[in-house]
Parts: C-alpha cells; sequence; structure tokens
C-alpha cells in the first residue's frame, strides 16, 4: 500500500513537470523558422493555397488558442494528423517506438555487463596498472560523442571487415540483435563510462566497511560476500546514475537511429524537424518526455527493492 500511495504522489508532482514541457514544447517548435504550410504545398504554393491550408491546420488562430487546442488533443489522446506523412502520428509513433524502446533496453543492457565487472575488477585491484587502463579508457569514452562512435564502429566493424550489417532493423527478432548490436553498444559505451568510474568508487568505499570484515570473519565465501554485501551495498548511487542517463541514452538514440538508418522515433524525430511537421515533432517529444518520467519513478522505486532499508517515505 505504501508503494502505491508513494506512486500516486509522484505521479500528482509530475503534473506541473508536464504542463513545463507542453509549454516549452508548443512555444519552441513555433520559433523554428518556416512555414508548414509552405513546406507541405511545396511548389504548389500560393497565397490562398497556404491562408486555405493555415485555417485547416489551425494556424491561423491566436497563439494561446491554438495551445489551448494542443492541450486538449494531449488529454484526449488525439495527437492530430502529421503534415508530412497524412497520417495520424499515433500510428507513425505506434510502428517505431517498439524499436527504439528495444534499442534503449539493449543498450542498457549491455551497459550493466560493461559495468559491473569492470568496475568490481578495477576497485578489487585499486592503483594497479589494469585500474589505471579502465580508469584511463572509459574516461576517453566518455568524451566521445555518441554520433562520432558510432560512424567509427560503422567504418571498422560493418565497412572494413563486415561483421555487423551496415544499417536497418531487420524482419526476424535473431536480425533486430545483429543488426543493433552496434547502435547499441556505441550508446552503452557512453553510459558504461559515468556508471563505472561511480560504482568502483563506492566498492572501494564499501569493502573498507566493518561489516564486510565481520561477514569475512564469519567464514563467508568470498563470492556471497561481494554478491551480498559489497555489490549490493555499493549499487545506490549506481542506480541512480544509470536512471538519469537512460533518460540521456533516449535523447541519444535520436542521432544514433539517423547514423545507422534505424526506422524508429529518433529518425522520425529529425525528419519531422527537417519538414516543419510539428504535429509529428510534438508528439514524439511528448512520447519522450513520458519515457524519461516512467524511467525517474521506476529508479525511485528500486532503490527500496536494492536495499530494504530505504524507505518510500
Amino acid at each position: 500500500m505504501q508503494r502505491v500511495n508513494y506512486i500516486l504522489v509522484r505521479l500528482m508532482q509530475m503534473v506541473p513537470v508536464v504542463l513545463g514541457i507542453t509549454i516549452a514544447l508548443f512555444f519552441l517548435i513555433r520559433a523554428i523558422p518556416g512555414d508548414p504550410a509552405v513546406i507541405r504545398l511545396g511548389i504548389r504554393a500560393t497565397p490562398e493555397g497556404v491562408a486555405n491550408l493555415h485555417r485547416q491546420m489551425g494556424l491561423d488562430k491566436p497563439v494561446l488558442v491554438q495551445y489551448g487546442i494542443f492541450v486538449r488533443d494531449i488529454l484526449t489522446l488525439n495527437l492530430g494528423n502529421s503534415i508530412m506523412y497524412n497520417t495520424p502520428a499515433s500510428n507513425l509513433i505506434g510502428r517505431r517506438l517498439p524499436i527504439t524502446l528495444f534499442l534503449t533496453l539493449y543498450a542498457t543492457i549491455i551497459s550493466i555487463f560493461i559495468t559491473l565487472p569492470t568496475a568490481l575488477y578495477a576497485a578489487l585491484h585499486k592503483d594497479s596498472p589494469a585500474d589505471n587502463l579502465i580508469r584511463g579508457g572509459f574516461m576517453i569514452a566518455l568524451g566521445m560523442p555518441d554520433f562520432w562512435v558510432s560512424i567509427i564502429l560503422l567504418l571498422i566493424f560493418s565497412l572494413k571487415f563486415n561483421i555487423f550489417p551496415v544499417s536497418g532493423y531487420g524482419d526476424t527478432f535473431p536480425q533486430h540483435f545483429v543488426h543493433l548490436f552496434l547502435p547499441a553498444f556505441a550508446l552503452a559505451l557512453h553510459q558504461s563510462s559515468w556508471m563505472v568510474r561511480s560504482l568502483r568508487s563506492d566498492i572501494i568505499n564499501v569493502v573498507q566497511a566493518d561489516y564486510v570484515d565481520f561477514a569475512r570473519a564469519k567464514g563467508l565465501q568470498e563470492r556471497l560476500v561481494l554478491i551480498r554485501h559489497i555489490l549490493r551495498n555499493s549499487l545506490i548511487p549506481t542506480v541512480t546514475i544509470l536512471g538519469v542517463n537512460i533518460g540521456y541514452l533516449v535523447g541519444g538514440t535520436v542521432v544514433v537511429e539517423k547514423v545507422f538508418a534505424i526506422p524508429g522515433m529518433g529518425s522520425l524525430m529529425l525528419d519531422a524537424i527537417f519538414s516543419r511537421d510539428y504535429t509529428v515533432v510534438q508528439a514524439v517529444t511528448l512520447y519522450f518526455s513520458a519515457m524519461i518520467i516512467l524511467i525517474n519513478l521506476a529508479t525511485d522505486l528500486m532503490y527500496s527493492v536494492i536495499d530494504p532499508r530505504v524507505t518510500l517515505e
């Protein structure tokens, strides 16, 4: 019951956040140069045609009225029709959202598999050549942009050695894993760079704690000491970083999907921005915002799962 109440309170606290997102989104998109009606009509654009399309799209109304309509449509889950594709934005997102979610989950899993053994090894061999190599390597990785890493991986593993496909998503589930490995790894590398540094520092602090010495004195196997006492008590700060970085990772998919020609939400967002497709840009941004809000909520809930001493009050 406590967890349910906590979730309800957190959701209520997110209402002003969502309201702020709608305001920023609505007005920032309209600050982008270019007229969507002119772009849609192309070479057929005439003053009369542009005016008629403005009326159809509601762009002839006052800005505040347009914002009111925008909020009303969100509350009724009516995201409008795409200007470029001439189809409901919800249909476009419905086809592309699973791809981006799969890529995000894939990258998160890879980052966890990179982080746990690497940080544990570096912490247990503090100041050794291997530790210095790990810290230096991830420091360099931290400064490399996702799109640059994506291009390098594409050139080496797709074009030079032909190990992974150059682009696309694949048709079957096994093909999805192969096609998305390089983009997921590019995203995971940056995310794990933050997590390795954090987890290594926390493990070093926990190893020196009295309860770890007591656990060893009781005769517990070293594997159990590492899992039950060292890793578990070191994970909470890393879970926080993981939750925050998943939000950044969701944003990172925008560029990475474009580099690898993945038909996900990110490439849809960029195409919509270039074509001034207000409806799709708004819809995709709202979905990205909702994903980040839910990820932050899930991160808070994970605290009490990892460490029962952490309450939700």
